[in-house]
């Protein structure tokens, strides 16, 4: 199981929000290359980097935060937040993001995602967010009328890497990751899932270890807050 520590940046520095909430942000750091680097000096191998602003604007506006990011950690990084078009996600990918990750456009412009899932196999991941079942959009701000199981069907043949599932009200919240929807999500599809959204403390790793179709956890403010040892999770997940 993979432990990817989480990066999400605003206005350049690195935050954690409460259920999304860009109003509710809390700043840790303000240097996401040096904070890159603790997590890898910590053992981490992977890293999800998120820019929150670009999530609203469609576009990228943390772009410099996410390159420091890159350049620093050394390892594999995935980068999500405004990234809507094939010329955006090419561009990441181009510049040594490990996989991208597509949230809204996979809602609305399901084309692109396959389009780039068949030209970049495996380094393509959907982001199916949910707020009381069903997919949110455009950081988080919008609920659709689309619940999160047939969205993540729509990509079972596409060839993307997996899903990336986050329950929204638990998100920054430290409630504990929603292991029902979790698991079901990943008992309903034949993609890998990475829970993410309110993990806690290594409960909810243990929780999750070794489960059928999780493929790994992302975890930010419990880091943060010092509620999870990096370097100990990062060993549970290994054994």
């Amino acid at each position: 199981m993979i432990i990817f520590p989480a990066i999400d940046l605003k206005q350049g520095k690195v935050v954690r929000l409460a259920e999304g909430d860009m109003d509710r942000a809390t700043i840790y750091a303000d240097d996401p290359g040096a904070q890159a680097r603790v997590f890898a000096d910590a053992g981490a191998r992977a890293l999800h980097v998120v820019d929150l602003d670009g999530a609203f604007a469609g576009e990228s506006l943390n772009g410099a935060g996410v390159r420091a990011a890159l350049a620093a950690f050394g390892g594999q990084v995935q980068v999500g937040g405004g990234i809507r078009t094939i010329a955006q996600a090419e561009a990441w990918l181009a510049a040594g993001v490990w996989r991208v990750v597509m949230g809204t456009a996979a809602l609305e412009h399901p084309h692109i995602v396959r389009a780039l899932a068949a030209a970049h196999p495996g380094r393509i991941v959907v982001a199916v967010d949910a707020r009381d079942g069903m997919v949110a959009t455009r950081g988080w701000a919008e609920k659709s009328v689309v619940p999160v199981i047939d969205l993540a069907k729509r990509f079972e043949d596409a060839g993307v890497a997996s899903l990336l599932f986050t329950d929204v009200g638990r998100d920054g919240m430290l409630k504990g990751v929603n292991i029902e929807a979790t698991l079901g999500l990943a008992a309903a599809t034949s993609l890998p899932v990475i829970a993410s959204g309110g993990v806690k403390d290594m409960g909810d790793i243990t929780a999750l270890k070794g489960q059928p179709g999780i493929e790994g956890v992302i975890t930010g403010r419990a880091i943060y807050d010092g509620r999870l040892d990096l370097a100990e999770a990062l060993a549970f997940a290994a054994q």
